[in-house]
């Protein structure tokens, strides 16, 4: 296993691939619905990547020493036999770790299923246990009760433990912290806080909407003290805390507030095969082009290096040392091809560049 580094001494270990560009949610700070409505275009079948076109680009990464494959989207249960794929990755070389971030609609049908495929892990995002504040971030009367049912079966077909992302905006859930915490306290599922994100361009970002994470901890501590924990690998994003009294953990993920660029080994995979060195990139890299050409593994290999030698991001830790000012534009090359980006709303004099969706890329 080779492993390669980036300008800034960080290997590619992390790959994560997003399976489709559709969700059934339109949550406002991902794929808001006046903007991914009904005369949105979405990616034919045909420019997505296939299974085997896949799973062949993680057999190169895994040689190069990605051993973690995270299956995002969009919402990855919407692709049709995902099981399939699951089962042709858990047999790849190198592979050790497959998990999927879902938003746990669909997640109680395929649980098992994904289980007995070889899926390990499941991450689900949850917002709310409020009705009338689901409704208003999914913009869906779907019911939560689907979700949680989601997270059950996840647990009891072995995907466990169960992660739950809780993405936090000031004046919209913020009051919903500790309902969601008391909630999960004594089970087996680990719940995060993650700080709202000024990811693609289509979310309505302001710095003053983010509740940093410190602020988080500090509410749920004041109710039930905490301890903190070691990480439990080498680059991890959430910061860990126990409940003193011993009834499970929490995380917060503080990527705006306390960003951890210098730790970041991941590379992510649109479903049409761009490959992007950050979740706030401009611009990627096409590997399907290379795939459909008839491109050998040796050749590829040779791209997904040169991609990866020469990244230099790290917007976050940018965006904090020039407070807010979000002109840097990471992930862009002579030769790399713009995807498909929303319109902006809200660019401040024009000073700030596009960067890619997450429903396009994954969280």
């Amino acid at each position: 296993m080779t492993t390669t580094l980036d300008t800034l001494g960080r290997p590619l270990r992390d790959l994560r691939i997003s399976l489709t560009d559709r969700c059934n949610l339109r949550c406002t700070y991902c794929m808001p619905r006046e903007v991914f409505g009904r005369d949105f275009k979405f990616l034919p079948r045909s420019e997505l990547l296939s299974f085997e076109e896949i799973a062949r680009l993680v057999a190169i990464a895994a040689a190069e020493g990605v051993g973690k494959v995270r299956l995002t989207g969009g919402e990855p249960l919407l692709r049709r036999d995902i099981e399939h794929l699951v089962e042709m990755l858990a047999g790849l070389q190198g592979v050790e770790d497959i998990a999927l971030t879902t938003n746990g609609l669909m997640l109680a049908a395929h649980a098992r299923a994904l289980a007995d495929a070889g899926l390990r892990r499941v991450t689900v995002s949850l917002d709310t246990l409020d009705a009338d504040v689901f409704r208003s971030i999914a913009d869906s009367r779907a019911p939560i009760a689907r979700v949680l049912d989601g997270i059950d079966a996840a647990q009891a077909a072995g995907l466990a433990p169960v992660k739950v992302n809780m993405v936090v905006r000031r004046g919209v859930n913020d009051d919903c912290v500790i309902p969601m915490a008391e909630h999960f306290r004594g089970r087996p599922q680990t719940l995060r806080f993650i700080e709202f994100m000024d990811v693609g361009e289509s979310n309505g970002w302001r710095l003053e909407d983010v509740v940093p994470g410190r602020e988080i901890l500090a509410k749920i501590g004041a109710r039930w003290p905490l301890r903190a924990l070691a990480p439990e690998r080498v680059g991890e994003v959430a910061s860990r805390w126990a409940y003193r009294d011993g009834a499970g953990e929490v995380g917060v993920i503080s990527s705006v507030s306390e960003p951890f660029c210098h730790g970041c080994t991941r590379a992510r995979l649109s479903a049409d095969g761009k490959l992007y060195t950050c979740l706030f990139a401009a611009t990627g890299y096409d590997l399907r082009a290379l795939l459909r050409a008839g491109a050998d593994d040796a050749e590829i290999t040779q791209r997904l290096r040169a991609i990866w030698t020469a990244r230099s991001d790290r917007y976050s830790e940018m965006r904090a040392m020039r407070e807010g000012d979000r002109s840097e534009v990471p992930g862009a090359g002579a030769d790399s091809t713009r995807p498909r980006i929303a319109p902006a709303r809200g660019a401040p004099g024009g000073r700030r560049r596009a960067k890619v969706e997450m429903s396009y890329i994954g969280g």
